[in-house]
C-alpha cells in the first residue's frame, strides 16, 4: 500500500451508533450501488476460520471480494456465496507464468475447477511491482498468459485479466489535470495499458489518502483527506476538489489520457486508513474515512462524474504477522481478528440491529 507522494474499545452499543458494515449495507441496498467490495488478507495468526470469514461478507451485505493469492479453503468457503472474486498471482509467482503450460495449469487449478460456483471477477496479476523491480519484466508476458489460458477455458468474457498498481507509477499529479506517468514507469505501464484497453479491461489501482497526507501535512489538510472538508480546496480549471481521493484518482485518469486511453476504467483495488501505529492513525480517524468513502463512490470524481466507482476497502481484519511492515500497516482492518467491529458511525435516518445474524435496516422515520 503506497500513497500519493504530491506538493500540494471497539464493543459499542448497538443502537443508535453505528457500525461501519452497517452503513456498508445501508449505502449498498438503499441506493442500489453495487461498487464497495472488501480485501481479505491473511498475513496474520489469529484470524478466524475462512468459513467464518465468508460469511461475515454474506451476512453483512459484502458481495465483493478481494485475495491476494490462490487460497483453496477460501476458494470452497466462496463457493456458491455469489460473493465477486478479485483472485491475485502473487508477485513471486510472475516469472513462473511467463510459461505459458504454466499459466494453463494456474488458470486450470485455480479458477476453472471453481467456476462458475465462485464468481471470479478479475485477476490481478501481480501488486504494486515497481518499475525498478526485477518482477516488473514478467508482469505483460504473464498478464497475456494468464488472459490466453481464460480464453482456452471459454472464461475470457467472464473474466478480466488486469494488474495492481500504486500511485509511485505517477511523475506529476499535482494538479489532476497534468497527472502523468514518469518517465521511469512510462516504459513499463505504457504497453500494459494497451493490453488493457484491447481487452475491455480496467486498471487496478490502491490509493491511500493517508500516505498522501502524513508525507506533506504542511499542504494537505486532515479534512481534505478524511472527506470532511466543506468547501472547494482546489480548483483545477473547471473542476473542483473538496476530497484528495478524487485528486488522485484524477491525477490517474489524466495520467492514462496522456497514455493514449482516455476511455479506460480504473478499479479502485485498496484504499483505507490506519486505526493506529502512527501520525493521524485513530478509530475516530479510520471510522471517519471509510463512512465517507463508501458514500462518497458512489458518485464519480470531478473528471468522471455520475460514475459509480468500484472500490474495495482495505481491510477486513488487521494482520499481525505482515513481516517486515511498519506497525502501522497492521492496523487497517474493519473488523479486530476476534470478528468485532472497529468503529462507531452516527446515521441519522436508520438503525442498524443484528438479527438472524445479519444487520438490519429499521427506518427511525417510519418511511
Amino acid at each position: 500500500m503506497v500513497g500519493l507522494l504530491d506538493a500540494k474499545d471497539s464493543k459499542a452499543p448497538m443502537a443508535p451508533i453505528f457500525l461501519l458494515l452497517g452503513f456498508l449495507i445501508s449505502s449498498l441496498e438503499l441506493t442500489g450501488a453495487q461498487s464497495v467490495g472488501v480485501c481479505y488478507g491473511k498475513n496474520g495468526n489469529n484470524l478466524p476460520a475462512d468459513g467464518e470469514v465468508i460469511e461475515l461478507y454474506k451476512s453483512n451485505g459484502i458481495g465483493r471480494m478481494r485475495i491476494y493469492e490462490p487460497d483453496r479453503s477460501i476458494l470452497d468457503a466462496l463457493r456458491g456465496s455469489n460473493i465477486e472474486l478479485i483472485i491475485g498471482i502473487s508477485n513471486n509467482n510472475l516469472e513462473a507464468l511467463t510459461d505459458a503450460a504454466a499459466a494453463t495449469d494456474w488458470v486450470e487449478k485455480n479458477v476453472r475447477n471453481y467456476w462458475p460456483d465462485v464468481k471470479f471477477r478479475y485477476i490481478a496479476v501481480g501488486n504494486e511491482v515497481n518499475p525498478n523491480d526485477n518482477e516488473a519484466q514478467f508482469v505483460l508476458p504473464a498478464m497475456q498468459n494468464i488472459l490466453n489460458a481464460t480464453a482456452s477455458a471459454n472464461l475470457n468474457d467472464q473474466i478480466k485479466v488486469s494488474t495492481a498498481i500504486d500511485t509511485t507509477l505517477l511523475g506529476n499529479s499535482f494538479p489532476p489535470s497534468v497527472g502523468s506517468f514518469s518517465d521511469s514507469a512510462s516504459s513499463y505501464i505504457n504497453p500494459i495499458i494497451k493490453f488493457l484497453v484491447k481487452n475491455g479491461a480496467p486498471l487496478l489501482a490502491n490509493l491511500y489518502p493517508y500516505f498522501s497526507y502524513i508525507s506533506n501535512p504542511q499542504d494537505i489538510s486532515l479534512s481534505y483527506a478524511l472527506f470532511t472538508s466543506q468547501s472547494i480546496a482546489i480548483m483545477d480549471g473547471n473542476h473542483g476538489y473538496k476530497n484528495l481521493f478524487d485528486a488522485i484518482l484524477d491525477s490517474l485518469y489524466s495520467a492514462l489520457e496522456r497514455a493514449g486511453a482516455p476511455d479506460l476504467q480504473i478499479v479502485v483495488s485498496e484504499s483505507g486508513w490506519p486505526s493506529a501505529g502512527g501520525t493521524a492513525a485513530s478509530i475516530q480517524n479510520a471510522g471517519t474515512y471509510y463512512k465517507n468513502l463508501i458514500n462518497h463512490v458512489k458518485g464519480g470524481t470531478p473528471k468522471r462524474p455520475g460514475q459509480a466507482i468500484e472500490t474495495y476497502l482495505f481491510a477486513m481484519f488487521d494482520e499481525n504477522q505482515k513481516s517486515g511492515a511498519p506497525v502501522i500497516e497492521r492496523q487497517f482492518g474493519l473488523l479486530t481478528p476476534d470478528k468485532q467491529p472497529k468503529y462507531q458511525i452516527s446515521f441519522p435516518t436508520s438503525i442498524f440491529c443484528v438479527g438472524r445474524g445479519i444487520f438490519e435496516i429499521i427506518n427511525i422515520n417510519g418511511v
